[in-house]
């Protein structure tokens, strides 16, 4: 079983890792639209591996402070980071993808963001992936720690409770009853 810190850590390479493919396709997104400008007319999705940088960029920082706070609005935030970047990635494929069967001067530019936008979407799936476990781990470091403090209170009311209730008067404790003498 995975323990809370390897997740964390794993969590937090994924992370970084998406961070920096946010900051390629944004980079790949650029160069390629000043190259579409310079050589053909601009089509719908040039500007494409941009937006999904900008997902996957936006989905790393959210995983770096998921990794660092472990709240439950951190986590869930995290979350909807995780399927935007899901959902900017396989747009971004899809719309390059197209943009490759109609023009192949750009050829390598495409298969380099297609690239991206793949690695991007696996990221994405296995932060979110990542994410449900640190959740489930919270939960259950949560409940065996309001458990432990429920037991130890318990504890604490019985040997307490024949103390308050002697007044001086002896007592005897039958099966978890108290009878006063």
């Amino acid at each position: 079983m995975c323990t809370r810190r390897k997740i964390i850590c794993s969590l937090l390479v994924l992370s970084v890792l998406e961070i920096g493919l946010g900051v390629s396709s944004i980079a790949l997104g650029a160069v390629g639209i000043s190259r579409v400008n310079a050589e053909q007319k601009p089509q719908l999705g040039d500007a494409s591996p941009v937006w999904s940088g900008v997902c996957f960029l936006i989905c790393g920082l959210c995983g770096v402070i998921c990794a660092k706070k472990k709240s439950g609005l951190v986590m869930i935030l995290f979350s909807a980071c995780c399927i935007c970047g899901l959902i900017g990635g396989i747009l971004n494929f899809q719309f390059v993808r197209a943009l490759v069967k109609k023009s192949s001067t750009l050829y390598s530019l495409h298969v380099a963001a297609m690239s991206l936008a793949c690695l991007g979407i696996g990221g994405c799936t296995l932060s979110a992936w990542l994410t449900c476990r640190l959740a489930s781990n919270e939960q259950q470091r949560m409940f065996i720690e309001r458990e432990h403090s429920l037991h130890h209170s318990h504890e604490m009311t019985e040997k307490e409770l024949p103390d308050n209730l002697s007044n001086g008067i002896p007592q005897v404790l039958q099966n978890g009853n108290t009878t006063v003498l």
